[in-house]
């Protein structure tokens, strides 16, 4: 067997993974996606038409690594998604913890990453919040309380808790065909509904929808499968390069933002490298800086007054904590998680949804109330 050149494998994992970000930071700028503003649109206009954006997304990321995985590209089941630890009660109580500080903080993970590269001075607070309250989610105080108090609420699902395999049996021989027809049913339905609306159907939405899709799509054959290498030579184990997690990743943007902070203030170690979250984290902001650049849209945003400043901090706490708690972020499980088909990531979506609902009811409440 020739020997693996690791380095280069790395650089290829990481470069590529940047280019995608900033495909994708490009994109949300362009388009306006945001799934705190598709759940605010809906509750306070009534209009569904950025939930549409978020549907197709999902749908095509569904349908995507679905194939992929069908085709033996990729391997859902060495994500974080689907493993056989069922932590429903972290799924729950993190998504609603996620949901409600987006709305707080005027935006998920993603979003926050794209008003920094349009130049909001708010959102690099967030930034700063959200990594340290996602990195002592990951290892620290709220960390030990997390595994304490709610990891430790599980149900263990054999062979593990993506559909495709709950669904295939035991043996799993007809798990590709599971695969593909779970992927196209699901996937294709959530498209043909974001379809039906024919105000939808104008290019500014659809670069909203099929974008972050194929993004999600590309992320995993990039750390799945040109990221990955059956026996480390170091290890002599299988392995996923330059990802944190040792597994195979897709987009998501609550640890990630963590480990970039870990980053910079460890830049000296030589232990410590750019990985695909970090490297997508720096994608997604130099993509939509470059929008606005070109777009002539970069404006420089500081904060309004002590209220704002103090929405946003706790926003930002609230991320971190959650997204870390539910494995993810409105990105993290509502297209990379969910593109896998893990119940968890279903669960945790609903959830966040439920908690950005929750708190633009109090926002409307606080209104009235001071009206």
């Amino acid at each position: 067997m020739p020997e693996i050149d690791i380095a280069a494998v790395q650089s290829t994992v990481v470069w590529a993974t940047f280019g995608l970000g900033v495909v994708l930071g490009a994109a949300m700028n362009r388009s306006n996606f945001c799934t705190m503003g598709a759940v605010a649109d809906i509750v306070n206009m009534g209009d569904w038409g950025r939930m549409r954006m978020w549907a197709c997304a999902i749908g095509i990321a569904v349908i995507g690594t679905q194939l992929l995985a069908a085709a033996g590209l990729v391997d859902p089941s060495k994500s974080l998604y689907t493993g056989a630890n069922f932590t429903w009660l972290s799924y729950i109580v993190g998504g609603l913890l996620f949901g409600f500080g987006m709305v707080l903080a005027s935006g998920c993970g993603s979003k926050t990453l794209v008003r920094i590269g349009g130049g909001s001075l708010k959102s690099l607070v967030v930034f700063i919040a959200l990594g340290l309250a996602a990195y002592m989610t990951i290892k620290g105080l709220t960390g030990v309380m997390r595994v304490a108090m709610l990891d430790s609420v599980a149900t263990q699902l054999a062979p593990g808790q993506d559909l495709p395999r709950l669904l295939a049996g035991a043996d799993g021989s007809s798990l590709a065909t599971m695969r593909i027809a779970l992927g196209l049913a699901i996937g294709g339905a959530l498209i043909a509904w974001t379809l039906t609306d024919r105000e939808f159907r104008e290019a500014g939405n659809l670069l909203g929808g099929i974008v972050p899709g194929l993004v999600i799509v590309a992320a995993w054959y990039v750390s799945g499968h040109l990221g990955y290498v059956d026996e480390h030579p170091d290890t002599l184990q299988e392995a996923f390069i330059a990802t944190n997690s040792g597994r195979m990743e897709s987009f998501t943007f609550v640890a990630p933002i963590a480990y970039t902070l870990e980053l910079l203030l460890f830049w000296s170690d030589a232990s410590r490298i750019v990985t695909v979250g970090i490297a997508a984290t720096c994608g997604v902001i130099a993509g939509s800086f470059l929008w606005a650049l070109v777009t002539r849209q970069f404006r420089w945003e500081g904060f309004h007054g002590t209220e704002d400043t103090a929405n946003h901090l706790v926003g930002g706490l609230l991320m971190g904590v959650g997204g870390v708690t539910a494995v993810g972020c409105t990105v993290g499980q509502g297209l990379s998680g969910v593109s896998t088909l893990a119940i968890g990531s279903f669960i945790a979506l609903a959830a966040i949804i439920v908690g950005a609902v929750a708190a633009l009811k109090y926002q409307i409440w606080r209104v009235e109330r001071m009206g």
